[in-house]
Order: structure tokens, then sequence, then C-alpha cells
């Protein structure tokens, strides 16, 4: 991994085969957002979404594997997602509804102790399709603790929901990652102070243009983020080194 800054560390390669460089329960926190596996299945739907809106992910070639393959990767991934996670480390993962089941089944047989499924809402969701059926203004995430039933949790005595409502990336944010299913940082923000502490070690194996480690970089969190797209990748190492 190259040091990019003093508090981040970035790579670029496959995330399987990287995060089994890492050592044995040396994550506090897993925040990512994988491929939902929707790619084949958006090129069945009868909408005219890749005329609406360009670099849209189910046109992009890397959301495309058959179900089958898919999970043998998500399998892979959850297990060495128990294995780096520290006692009591939390994994945040974003996935599509339809996959939810899949995911936590999986995550059980890994080990990892299931906490909760949360949703996402989003407040200025694109109005593809209004006069046909309802908006997707929604998005789930997942919960779970490794070794144990619970872990940092800094809710300063106040009540949080699992019911997250931001807005999607303004076009500015937009305009610095430049990917189809960037988050916006006030999503990940949430999740970083609530689930870990300064100077803890936050990992992001799908890292996108690098939201997660901007995030990391501008709370005081230690960050690790591996890129598949070299495009990408250096769009994070750019976005890391300014804190954009």
């Amino acid at each position: 991994m190259k040091q990019i800054t003093a508090l981040s560390k970035l790579d670029l390669g496959d995330c399987l085969n990287l995060i089994k460089q890492l050592p044995d329960k040396s994550i506090d926190l897993i925040l990512t957002d994988p491929p939902y596996n929707l790619g084949l299945f958006m090129h069945k739907r009868g909408t005219n979404i890749k005329g609406m809106r360009n670099n849209h992910f189910a046109y992009s070639g890397w959301d495309n594997l058959e179900f089958s393959q898919w999970t043998l990767v998500m399998k892979e991934f959850l297990l060495q997602c128990a294995r780096v996670l520290k006692s009591k480390g939390s994994l945040i993962m974003f996935m599509s509804i339809i996959k939810v089941e899949t995911i936590i089944n999986l995550a059980l047989n890994a080990g990892l102790y299931y906490k909760t499924v949360g949703i996402w809402h989003k407040t200025n969701p694109m109005p593809r399709n209004m006069n046909l059926h309802f908006i997707n203004s929604t998005e789930p995430w997942l919960y779970f603790i490794n070794d144990g039933h619970t872990g940092t949790f800094n809710n300063e005595g106040k009540p949080i929901h699992d019911y997250i409502e931001t807005s999607t990336i303004s076009s500015s944010e937009h305009k610095l990652g430049n990917h189809p299913t960037q988050k916006p940082k006030a999503l990940l923000t949430h999740f970083i102070k609530l689930l870990s502490n300064e100077n803890d070690v936050i990992l992001d194996p799908f890292m996108g243009s690098g939201s997660t480690g901007v995030v990391c970089e501008l709370l005081n969190r230690k960050f690790i983020g591996f890129e598949l797209n070299e495009e990408y990748y250096n769009i994070a190492r750019n976005r890391i080194k300014d804190k954009k």
C-alpha cells in the first residue's frame, strides 16, 4: 500500500487479493459500497435510464456477474472482513434491497453478528419514470459486528434511528468524484462519527473515487482504501490529498 497522507494508505487492485494482505484484527470499521450485481438485471428492465443518465452503473461493465459468481465473491469478501475486523469492530455495507437476505446469510456464515438493516432516504432522487411507478428514493445499508454483539456507538445519549435522510451528492461534489454510485460525504460522515473514534483504522475495500477517505481525513481517522479501476484510484488519491 502507498502512503498518500499521514492518515491514508491506498492500493490499486482487486480487493479480494489486497484484503488478504492485511493483518488479522487490524481494522476498527469497514464502511463500503460493493457492487450490487444489478447490471444484467437492469439491462432486462423496461426503462430508459441509459438515455437519461450518463455513466450509469448498469452499463459500466463491472456489475455484470452472474448471481452465483457474485455470491462466491461476497462470501469470500465477508470471510475476510471477519478476519481483519477487530473484536467488536463494525461493518456497514450499502446494498440493493433484493440482495439483503443473501448478504445477511453470507455474513452470518462468516461469523459476523447481524445488528440491523437500515434505510438511507434520498431527498432529491432522480424522478425517472415518475408517471409510471414509484420513484426509487431509498437504499438499504446493513450493520454487523465482529466477535461481539455491540461495538463503538457514539450516540452521546441521543436516540439514533435506522433511517438516515440526506440529499444525494451535489453537482459540485459529483464533479470531484465522477463515480456512478458515489455516496455523499454527509452520509458517510454520519456512520464514521457514530461507529469510530479519532485515530481508528477505517477500511473501504471498494473505494471508488475516495469519498470515505476524504471524510476520514477530515475527521482524523486512519484510512485504508482499495480500488480496482485506475481512473477512480487516481481521482481518489487527489481528492484525499486535497481533502475534497
